[in-house]
């Protein structure tokens, strides 16, 4: 085995990674992948989970608010003052509102916006300034989600009461088509932007109802929910070597989910 030409295919070893959501399900264990790949990890988010927080002298963890502008500009320029550069970032914060769309708030519905959309778009933003500035380059991937490509089939809700809302769909398509617009236009700086799209995740710790188990097993071709580091698993190929040519991509990891 060529070991040299897996490394430069896929060689993380050394790269700085900001991650925001650092300590949800799919942020930690977008952290452990990236650690075990050798890179050093900037963790970051609203508020620090301590039990979710991984223990290794390769990451560290900030608060960052991703919808407010000033703490976004703050957190970026402290952090290339303290690291000198970053080379991937990882948009990986998200949330949701669960309340009956007749009943929605328009507070729930701001709140999702500003993080979801608005977030992603102030930590790219501010990514690609400190990026320009210092001549660096610089390769980041979004997280979607199938519900920005097709809509939740409600049949399988049937013991499991966060039902995946209009708003988070229609950020999460906002996402995927951002990743679109900025691949494009970043791309004369020898900037790539990609998205990965998961499918719906199993959750050991709290686990959904066992009749959504069984209706989303029975709806999905390859018959169950996602392990997260299988998610984890397509952002490292993306930002990895092996993926050099490859930007305005949206991954989708859903077993086959959105292929009915």
């Amino acid at each position: 085995m060529d070991n040299n030409f897996l490394n430069r295919l896929f060689g993380l070893k050394g790269k700085v990674v900001l991650i925001t959501g650092a300590t949800g399900q799919l942020g930690q264990a977008i952290c452990k992948a990236y650690l075990r790949a050798g890179a050093r990890v900037i963790g970051t988010d609203l508020a620090l989970n301590k039990q979710k927080m991984l223990k290794s002298k390769k990451i560290e963890y900030f608060t960052m608010d991703i919808s407010d502008s000033h703490s976004v500009v703050k957190a970026f320029s402290n952090f290339y003052s303290a690291y000198g550069r970053i080379d991937i970032l990882v948009n990986n914060a998200g949330v949701s509102c669960f309340e009956p769309f007749l009943e929605r708030p328009e507070q729930s519905f701001d709140w999702v916006m500003d993080t979801n959309l608005k977030g992603t778009f102030l930590c790219l933003q501010n990514y690609v300034k400190q990026a320009k500035k210092k001549k660096q380059k610089a390769n980041i991937i979004n997280i979607g989600s199938i519900y920005g490509l097709i809509s939740p089939d409600y049949r399988i809700y049937t013991d499991c009461k966060r039902v995946s809302s209009e708003v988070y769909g229609a950020t999460k398509a906002g996402i995927i088509q951002m990743t679109r617009y900025f691949a494009a236009h970043l791309a004369p700086y020898g900037i790539r932007v990609n998205c990965v799209s998961p499918g719906g995740i199993y959750n050991p710790e709290h686990p959904q109802g066992k009749d959504f188990l069984k209706n989303y097993s029975y709806r999905c071709p390859l018959a169950r929910m996602a392990r997260a580091e299988e998610i984890a698993a397509g952002v490292l190929y993306l930002s990895s070597g092996a993926a050099s040519y490859v930007t305005g991509h949206n991954l989708v990891i859903d077993g086959g989910m959105s292929s009915w």
